[in-house]
């Protein structure tokens, strides 16, 4: 097998790796040996790389974050008025809730972890600023932030829900939240 530096491409092979196993076991099913195996990697290779698994776990969902918020700002960004930006919204809500099992559990797994330990509430801070962020672009902060809050949740019911999601429900809901006063 290559050295670490005849494989550039091992690191992100690693951080792959990690999220595809906490997706599939849970924080608490990561270890280095795990991790080693499904990335096709030495496990000495693990410790040349990250210091330990708290370091994996917080480069992990640090990668995870930084998706997610660009996400956001892809989608907010791509508005250029107040109405595209509810559309975009709703499109955000959709994508999310009807996206694959995996980005829903690595996110409530995030949430989880950094809930438990406060150390990694700066990776779920950086992501709400930024999503907020691209929010803000289109509407007040306060709105954003009620915004940023009903995404979350309306992504999580509907793809939790047993029963079919009405989208109008999801249209409705921004629009008013986003009314004029």
């Amino acid at each position: 097998m290559a050295t670490g530096h005849a494989d550039p491409q091992r690191r992100a092979r690693i951080l792959r790796a990690v999220l595809d196993l906490i997706a599939d076991e849970g924080v608490a099913g990561v270890s280095h040996r795990k991790v080693a195996a499904r990335a096709g990697v030495p496990l000495g290779s693990m410790t040349y790389h990250f210091a330990g698994r708290d370091a994996l776990l917080r480069e992990a969902f640090a990668s995870f974050a930084e998706q997610a918020a660009a996400l956001f700002e892809e989608r907010l960004s791509a508005a250029v008025d107040r109405q595209e930006a509810r559309e975009a919204v709703a499109q955000l809500v959709r994508e999310l809730s009807e996206g694959d099992a995996r980005t829903l559990v690595l996110t409530h797994e995030l949430y989880t972890l950094a809930a438990r330990e406060p150390a990694y509430r700066d990776l779920t801070h950086t992501w709400m600023r930024r999503s907020r962020a691209a929010l803000e672009r289109h509407f007040d902060a306060a709105t954003a932030q009620q915004l940023d809050a009903l995404i979350e949740g309306l992504s999580l019911h509907r793809a939790l829900d047993t029963t079919p999601h009405d989208h109008t429900l999801t249209v409705d809901a921004i629009d008013r939240l986003t009314a004029a006063p």
